[in-house]
């Protein structure tokens, strides 16, 4: 079957927005992204300098689950940008949905920490070091380097999409 929605997770700064916004448009489907589906609380206390906890996510996480179910009910293909950095995460967000390929981009710690620096997000560069601890690498996943070009992890992606 092939994929009707791609989640592209990792942590904070690793290009996933840019990398999810890429795909959609080279695949002609919706994108979205999980940053602009947090609560108003959750927003302040990252900015704080505050991790959420899993009581903050859970939430977020049924609303992005059922954003996902919509899109594949209605047969509108969707790219979803989201952190997703725990496996319990990932089967909260995906369930039983047909069809959900995981892209998981990933790159040097540096590499990431100097994007943060350089953007203006609510997720401070001091919460870097909680995202890399609370990671749990995706298994199965399409891996995408994100210290190479856009183009060559969206191109990473397709091709690897064409192999199923």
């Amino acid at each position: 079957m092939p994929p009707t929605a791609i989640l592209v997770m990792g942590v904070s700064g690793s290009g996933k927005t840019t990398l999810g916004r890429a795909l959609a448009v080279r695949l002609g489907w919706a994108f979205a992204d999980a940053d602009d589906h947090h609560s108003v609380a959750s927003v302040e206390k990252m900015a704080r300098g505050e991790a959420l906890n899993d009581a903050d996510r859970a939430p977020w996480l049924a609303g992005l689950h059922g954003l996902l179910a919509r899109h594949l009910r209605e047969g509108r293909p969707l790219v979803l940008a989201c952190s997703a950095l725990k496996e319990s995460y990932r089967r909260t967000l995906i369930g039983d949905l047909p069809g959900v390929r995981i892209v998981f981009a990933h790159g040097p710690r540096e590499l990431i920490e100097a994007r943060m620096k350089a953007r203006d997000h609510f997720m401070p560069p001091s919460l870097l070091a909680t995202q890399f601890a609370a990671l749990e690498p995706p298994v199965g996943a399409i891996e995408v380097d994100v210290a190479q070009p856009v183009e060559a992890g969206v191109e990473c992606v397709l091709t690897q999409l064409d192999d199923l």
